[in-house]
């Protein structure tokens, strides 16, 4: 739990310092060679990479899209959609998620291979299906359920290790593991001593795949 929150703690004063400062006043870095594409116009659009996740809250697995932007790449804003297969729910159903990361280092070695060795952020997940409320529903009790079972809310920190293809659509292909936890699950912890860390804590791996070349 304290290596949780020390790196929780330590990617929010990290975050803090980039928002303060400008990316033109960065110094360059030899072993940082990510740069984000600026495109123009409708091409802002234009998604610049894809992603596939296991697990994590946000289903079973999900896929989606995301934007990069900073002048070495460093946020990312993504929009996955993932399902719960029948025996995790009355019946199957469909999960949203929009996710923002923050990356505030890259390590590239051999000319091709880039590690991420901690990057961190957020996320809100909701799942579709008419049991599940934002706000409680009129028949129960004031305060008998105090979290929304319709939307969940995650922090995480993760590591991401990958390589560049020579390829025209393709750039990087990367694999990443994150663990992460909810407020309830931070709420039960707090409240209930006899949690362990693998009551509050979830594992989830995945692939991204950034698109696209200048």
């Amino acid at each position: 739990m304290k290596w949780f929150i020390t790196n929780l703690l330590l990617c929010i004063v990290l975050v803090s310092a980039r928002a303060a400062s400008s990316d033109s006043l960065a110094a360059p870095r030899k072993w940082d060679k990510r740069v984000h594409l600026k495109y123009k116009g409708w091409e802002r659009l234009k998604p610049t990479h894809a992603k596939w996740q296991y697990a994590g809250g946000m289903g079973v697995s999900s896929v989606g899209v995301g934007w990069d932007y900073g002048k070495r790449r460093q946020w990312e804003t993504d929009f996955l959609i993932g399902y719960l297969p029948k025996k995790y729910a009355s019946k199957f159903r469909l999960t949203f998620t929009v996710k923002q990361n923050y990356i505030p280092w890259s390590i590239t070695f051999a000319d091709r291979w880039v590690a991420e060795p901690f990057y961190c952020g957020l996320y809100i997940t909701t799942i579709a299906g008419e049991e599940f409320w934002e706000k409680e529903p009129g028949r129960y009790p004031n305060s008998y359920y105090n979290f929304s079972t319709k939307i969940r809310p995650y922090i995480f920190v993760g590591q991401r290790f990958g390589v560049d293809v020579p390829h025209s659509l393709l750039r990087n292909v990367s694999f990443y593991y994150e663990i992460s936890t909810c407020e309830l699950y931070l709420v039960s912890k707090a409240t209930n001593k006899s949690l362990s860390m693998k009551d509050i804590l979830r594992i989830s791996f995945g692939a991204k795949v950034y698109l696209f070349r200048d």
